[in-house]
């Protein structure tokens, strides 16, 4: 496991060269062997991403993203909701639709979600190419092992500005795209600097109600594969990117740990490290989900309830302190909101945060009871561990508290593969596909690790 605190004493050994780049030292890492169990788990994110990605297509965003896609017809790829069209445009469509309902995978010590970028890249450069399932599942794996050494590495005080998946996603983008495309290691290199060199992603989009996260993973997805791109037709790029004096750690990264992108060189794969999420909420507020679950039933009837504590790490106060959410994204990142819905009626769903639900006054009534508090204890186990706990007080003597140190879906609170399975379902079905077409995408998809097509599986998306 990677961590921000933990590796600082760790350096790279064996067969890296001191006179290498870090950049060079993480590509040698992409060389270790990939077995069968590790494209098994390679097909569960793809269709984990397909049951987001399908119905984040049918959002406002979505609809934006599906007309921008369709200026440009034809080509040999797919995208969501608008057919054929080029490998770059490609990217971009099927990389905004992942994450609009905060439902996509995501690595907590990096902090980041590495399936809306990695794979929308790694799909459009395979299926351009033409190539075997298994250099996608490949190059989808060594996406997923860049873009999560690399954000584990940036440290808190960038994400305290920079959205990771926007700044590091392009990294997992042009490692996935330039392994399906066949790039030597010099190109690879050349196609991680130029990834790197364009990065940004400001936060500010958190502040206002708008739509920029899902620009950010478009461009994310784009520009780690228009790098490959480049990177094989001869472009050079800066291959200490990451560690030079006016690199990516210099300029964006003021607690960065160097060594984490090349520590624990034997370790598994990272995609083994990366977490379902079960909740469409912020993953932020996924902890105090699963603590309110907990005690859920031991409280009763919620309006006898009179104060609720939450107490979290201070990334989660600072992003998800939100008592009076006005839409569908303030209440995604609001842990009042998600409190009041589970005391209220149990596990949330996609309709817990429409605004007929928002603005319900039975919901307000519990967000207003409701502090929410930055905790010690799980402020220094975050990234680490996303935890949280929950202490409500009320009528009669009501006392209740209950506690999570790992947030469902994460390794140290596992879903299994039937669920991540059955959330995929739910959300295509929500979308409107047809029963007969989700079993098929279902079937299709998780065939890949087996010798399924690219193209049985593409051929079925909406």
């Amino acid at each position: 496991m990677l961590t921000f605190r933990r590796l600082t004493s760790i350096r790279p050994t064996g067969h890296f060269m001191s006179d290498q780049s870090l950049t060079e030292q993480l590509i040698a890492l992409l060389h270790r062997p990939i077995t069968q169990d590790d494209r098994n788990r390679a097909s569960l994110h793809v269709l984990d991403w397909i049951g987001c990605a399908v119905i984040g297509a049918t959002t406002p965003p979505g609809d934006v993203m599906k007309d921008y896609g369709r200026y440009e017809p034809g080509g040999s790829c797919k995208a969501i909701g608008v057919g054929d069209t080029r490998a770059e445009t490609a990217a971009f469509v099927n990389g905004a639709f992942g994450n609009v309902l905060e439902m996509d995978d995501i690595h907590r010590t990096s902090v980041l979600h590495p399936g809306p970028v990695v794979i929308p890249a790694a799909l459009a450069a395979a299926q351009a190419a033409g190539v075997e399932t298994n250099d996608f599942l490949d190059g989808l794996i060594r996406g997923y092992e860049a873009v999560v050494r690399i954000g584990a590495s940036v440290g808190l005080g960038h994400y305290k500005f920079f959205h990771n998946t926007a700044t590091c996603g392009p990294f997992g983008a042009a490692a996935a795209a330039g392994s399906v495309l066949g790039l030597d290691d010099a190109q690879l290199a050349d196609a991680l600097g130029n990834a790197g060199t364009l990065a940004g992603g400001l936060w500010q989009l958190r502040n206002e109600d708008v739509m920029s996260k899902q620009l950010h993973n478009a461009h994310a997805a784009r520009s780690g594969l228009v790098a490959a791109y480049l990177a094989q037709r001869g472009l050079t790029g800066p291959h200490r990117i990451l560690e030079g004096p006016q690199g990516f750690y210099a300029a964006m990264c003021p607690d960065a740990d160097p060594s984490i992108p090349t520590a624990n060189p034997d370790a598994p794969w990272m995609v083994y490290d990366t977490s379902f999420k079960p909740w469409p909420a912020c993953r932020h507020a996924h902890a105090a989900i699963d603590a309110t679950l907990l005690l859920r039933d031991r409280v009763g009837d919620p309006d006898d309830i009179e104060r609720i504590v939450v107490r979290t790490y201070d990334d989660a106060v600072a992003f998800c302190d939100r008592p009076d959410p006005k839409n569908i994204v303030d209440a995604k990142f609001s842990l009042q909101h998600v409190a009041a819905v589970v005391l209220r009626e149990g596990k949330p769903t996609l309709p817990s945060f429409e605004p007929k639900v928002v603005g319900r006054a039975d919901m307000a009534s519990i967000r207003d009871k409701v502090t929410v508090e930055a905790a010690p204890d799980y402020s220094a186990a975050f990234p680490e561990h996303y935890g949280a706990e929950i202490e409500v007080w009320g009528r009669d003597g009501l006392h209740e508290k209950a506690a999570v140190t790992d947030a469902l879906g994460d390794p140290g609170n596992p879903v299994g593969d039937d669920t991540v399975v059955a959330k995929a379902r739910e959300l295509m079905t929500a979308a409107g596909l047809p029963a007969a077409k989700v079993e098929a995408i279902v079937e299709k998809t998780l065939a890949l690790g087996r010798g399924g097509t690219i193209d049985a599986v593409t051929e079925l998306l909406p």
